[in-house]
């Protein structure tokens, strides 16, 4: 199997394909659409939110990298954006909150009258 485009020429103009060919068609005047390629990198434009916490933000923002990369390059990417809001969530976990509210209610045990029935 080879890797080299077929020699074609274009019928009206006589302009032979390969790398000259979208140059030549040009000088003929001939439009010559692009090659659809799904693989190519194509940026969905995704408006992100800051949500006010710069781990998140940065790794929201790393998202934005896998616009200019081909499909196939997409899952190094979203594996490495889910690690790292993995650690962000994590670190959540590990950091001292605010002390738990003390109860508002007295939790002493019941009298001995209550639940008696006399």
């Amino acid at each position: 199997m080879s890797d080299t485009v077929p020699e074609t020429e274009f019928p009206e103009a006589g302009i032979p394909a390969g790398d000259v060919q979208e140059e030549a068609a040009a000088e003929a005047g001939l439009a010559v659409e692009p090659e659809y390629d799904p693989a190519a990198p194509a940026p969905l434009n995704v408006p992100r939110t800051p949500t006010g916490d710069a781990d998140v933000d940065a790794q929201l923002e790393r998202l934005g990298d896998a616009d200019h990369l081909a499909t196939d390059g997409h899952l190094e990417v979203y594996e490495d954006v889910h690690r790292g809001l993995r650690d962000a969530l994590t670190a959540l976990d590990a950091r001292p909150g605010p002390p738990a509210p003390s109860p508002s209610y007295d939790q002493r045990a019941p009298s001995p009258s209550y639940g008696n029935r006399s």
